[in-house]
């Protein structure tokens, strides 16, 4: 039987390798959609700032593992003022783990050793994992010099941020998954304003589509600037 893990580790939904939407190489999803069907690197790293798609990549991970009716835990290392390194306990049962946000545990001894004792569980087991973290393993503040040498198990990769047509094509993308029209000039207008990382710019499409929701009115120029300004964008 599987352990249960604690609430609101969920994984969002709609999230997938298809809706992926950024600088990844051909290279590193190839082996992200194999280690989701069980096969390929038993290790991957992949580190990126903040909005750089490392947290869809590994939820899109686990939905894929599902789909091909393999167990897989994804666990926000972000959560990680709330959760207690009892949350890595059993996790070699499942067939995939995905741990976001290393980066954020990194320093505390007591959750360093139970990662440490994770990935060898989990290579004992013959599971996959996948880690993801806001720089190069080699520049991780660790304090435990076996967990380093864990993390430089395997391959590592470089997500960078989105360039021009990367940022119109997410909005676009959601905006279509919304229901929303972005006419082209709205969307050039929103570029040229909008925060340049992933994160803020769905988080400022949401708004957008609250704030025409309520006014029942279309994405224009002058309604988006609106927003913006009530915004402080």
């Amino acid at each position: 039987m599987l352990p249960q893990l604690p609430l609101g580790l969920k994984l969002r939904l709609n999230v997938s390798f298809d809706s992926f939407v950024g600088n990844a190489n051909r290279e590193l999803l190839t082996q992200l959609r194999a280690s989701a069907q069980g096969t390929g690197e038993p290790y991957l790293y992949i580190w990126g700032g903040s909005g750089s798609g490392k947290s869809h990549l590994l939820q899109a991970g686990c939905h894929s593992a599902q789909q091909h009716q393999l167990a897989a835990a994804y666990i926000p290392l972000r959560e990680a003022s709330r959760l207690t390194p009892e949350v890595l306990q059993n996790l070699s049962a499942f067939d995939l783990v995905c741990l976001d946000d290393f980066d954020r545990v990194c320093g505390q001894s007591h959750w360093e050793q139970a990662l440490f004792n994770l990935f060898n569980q989990l290579r004992d087991a013959g599971a996959r994992l996948l880690v993801s973290a806001d720089r190069a393993a080699a520049a991780l503040p660790l304090q435990l010099v076996d967990l380093r040498s864990r993390l430089e198990w395997g391959p590592g990769y470089q997500l960078l941020g989105l360039d021009d047509v990367g940022r119109a094509q997410l909005l676009n993308r959601s905006a279509e998954n919304r229901g929303l029209e972005l006419p082209p000039e709205t969307l050039n207008y929103i570029l040229a304003r909008a925060p340049r990382d992933t994160r803020s710019l769905l988080e400022l499409l949401q708004r957008l589509d609250r704030a025409s929701l309520a006014a029942q009115r279309r994405l224009t120029v002058p309604f988006v600037r609106r927003v913006f300004e009530e915004a402080d964008y």
